[in-house]
């Protein structure tokens, strides 16, 4: 399923999604296709959702034009 009918069938509300296909350019990955998991009610629920997520599902809201994703190296390295 492509973003923008997602973004038809739910406006402004959260999505769980599962990422089906995507590619990536200077360290953003873009994602071409997903796959609904299920809608989401509030943001509070969003982020619940979002803490559980693991291998290709994320947590999206509709508002934004496309799916993008920034990729960080080192995510939990902390310096002094």
């Amino acid at each position: 399923m492509q973003w923008q009918e997602v973004r038809t069938i739910y406006p402004d509300q959260y999505v769980l999604l599962e990422i089906l296909d995507s590619h990536t350019k200077n360290n953003v990955q873009f994602v071409d296709d997903v796959a609904l998991v299920r809608a989401i009610q509030s943001a509070d629920e969003a982020t619940q959702e979002l803490l559980k997520c693991k291998n290709n599902n994320i947590v999206y809201h509709t508002g934004q034009e496309k799916i993008t994703i920034e990729l960080r190296k080192n995510p939990f390295y902390r310096s002094r």
